[in-house]
């Protein structure tokens, strides 16, 4: 039983990364034989997996078949809208609640992205990261586990908008705000910072999935 849970867990994480990485992107087709070939794990704990990716909308039913979901212009809307909230509430709590350790970890991790201002890719991974660091910092397990969900859902979005020219260097320095109010111990500041910088990727997204229209502000 813990070997069928074991591989749930990691047939789940294998397609979830796949999908987060663009590997399957919006609209793809998945298939549980071709699913179990690429990632060398039984069709047993590939479909349950997809059974659960369901569950989470993060697939859809197109037919009889399964396909990666994709988020509709209200559905991003309001993704933006809660992650801003909820980040925002994460960040005031990491400016109470953080260890220094854990503040300088958010510091270094701004120092080393402003080497990767020439790849979004790696950037976009290194994003991540911050987050899920800033996350942990608030110490509020129920917090972080709505978090979890809402970037699992970020998943869908099949590009990154720090793609977009421009939008590296202002993210970059967006961290930099938050992680100096955190430092402060500055809970409003560092809340509206990080609601200010998920405003801004939501801005660029919208700019991103319009054809790029003034995408260098």
């Amino acid at each position: 039983m813990s070997e069928t849970k074991s591989g749930q867990k990691d047939a789940y994480e294998l397609i979830l990364d796949a999908i987060d990485v663009g590997l399957y992107k919006p609209g793809d087709r998945l298939v549980e034989s071709e699913l179990a070939d690429r990632f060398g794990v039984s069709r047993t704990p590939i479909r349950e997996a997809l059974q659960r990716l369901e569950t989470q909308r993060l697939l859809a039913r197109d037919g009889r078949s399964l396909i990666v979901a994709s988020l509709t212009h209200n559905q991003l809307a309001e993704l933006y809208a809660v992650r801003a909230e909820l980040e925002g509430l994460a960040a005031r709590l990491a400016a109470q609640h953080a260890a220094p350790e854990e503040i300088k970890v958010l510091r270094d991790m701004v120092e080393e992205d402003r080497g990767l201002l020439d790849d979004p890719e790696a950037l976009a991974r290194s994003n991540r990261r911050f987050h899920k660091q800033l996350h942990l910092a608030s110490h509020n397990r129920y917090l972080v586990q709505q978090l979890d969900m809402v970037h699992r859902t970020m998943a869908l979005l099949a590009t990154t908008s720090l793609a977009v020219e421009g939008r590296s260097e202002t993210a970059v320095a967006e961290h930099d705000a938050i992680v100096s109010a955190i430092e402060a111990r500055d809970g409003e500041v560092a809340g509206t910072a990080l609601k200010t910088h998920i405003s801004k990727a939501f801005e660029t997204r919208l700019k991103l999935d319009a054809g790029g229209a003034d995408p260098g502000r």
